[in-house]
């Protein structure tokens, strides 16, 4: 058997997050959209699916065309089906990753972080299939008392914590 792993590097733009995920039906677009725009409205957002038959095709939609069209050009250099990428502005991935698991069509969710990302992909003979991510960095070392007081205190800051 023929198989070689190859990386693909998703970043998110400034001020932006991403997503990726694995899902399994062509209405997929739709249903991320719904999901994403009825939890967070304020959200600017771009998705892409790709198919895995028929015409194989990225799919995408968003209210934010740069974002929308970032999101397709790397689901198609990545090259897996019933893969889907989200770049989301204006919004957490904590705010609408509940929602999109609830999406019937979603199966998987690999990743969702403002860190660069590396996607492993496997490729074969039939297709290209993400076997797992890398999300930002390697830890250092382990978090003093300073740390932990820096992590309460940020928590707070942007309103998760009161």
């Amino acid at each position: 058997m023929n198989i070689k792993i190859n990386t693909v590097k998703l970043e998110a733009p400034e001020d932006c997050n991403l997503i990726l995920g694995q899902s399994h039906f062509i209405k997929t677009v739709e249903d991320l959209y719904e999901a994403i725009i009825n939890t967070v409205p304020q959200a600017e957002f771009g998705l892409a699916f790709g198919e895995a038959s028929g015409d194989c095709l990225v799919r995408m939609a968003g209210n934010n065309e740069k974002l929308t069209k970032l999101a397709a050009e790397k689901v198609l250099e990545m090259g897996c089906g019933h893969s889907f990428l989200i770049f989301l502005k204006n919004a957490f991935p904590i705010n609408v990753t509940q929602r999109i698991k609830s999406v019937p069509e979603v199966v998987n969710l690999f990743c969702a972080t403002a860190n660069p990302v590396e996607v492993l992909i496997l490729e074969s003979k039939q297709g290209n299939g993400i076997i797992g991510v890398i999300d930002g960095l390697k830890p250092q070392s382990i978090e003093e008392e300073k740390d932990m007081e820096y992590r309460k205190n940020f928590l707070r800051e942007i309103g998760y914590k009161f």
